[in-house]
């Protein structure tokens, strides 16, 4: 069985945050064992998974990726939004659109220092949509 729950975040700027309480509070409870599937119905913001204890590592994930994907390319194109507009394309790209948990014993089986973040590429805040499947 399949059960789908659609999901708002609240409005953020440029960054990675921690939304992982976010989404639980949003979800239906959950089934014994399962899987959790969820989705970012965005080109410009995606998921991952990832350190959640030290603030410092949302912190080093942001200078990475604007070191690798600069804004202000000279042979970018698709500029219609601005110049965070496509490197936030590219970004998106390279982290995903979504993540899988399992789910056991009623709760979803992240490690220990693991937590979902949202991956947000645009400089002004976007409230962003997702979709939770819960696969029991």
């Amino acid at each position: 069985m399949v059960e789908h729950t659609h999901i708002v975040l609240p409005a953020r700027g440029r960054g990675f945050h921690l939304v992982t309480r976010d989404i639980l509070q949003q979800l239906p409870d959950l089934p014994v064992n399962g899987l959790l599937n969820v989705f970012i119905k965005h080109t410009s913001a995606g998921l991952t998974i990832n350190e959640n204890a030290d603030p410092d590592v949302r912190v080093d994930f942001e200078s990475f990726f604007n070191d690798i994907v600069k804004e202000n390319m000279a042979f970018v194109v698709h500029d219609i939004e601005g110049p965070d507009d496509m490197p936030a394309h590219i970004k998106a790209s390279l982290v995903g659109s979504s993540i899988s948990i399992p789910i056991e014993n009623g709760q979803l089986s992240l490690g220990t220092w693991q937590g979902i973040f949202l991956c947000e590429f645009r400089d002004a805040p976007h409230q962003r949509k997702l979709i939770a499947s819960i696969y029991s």
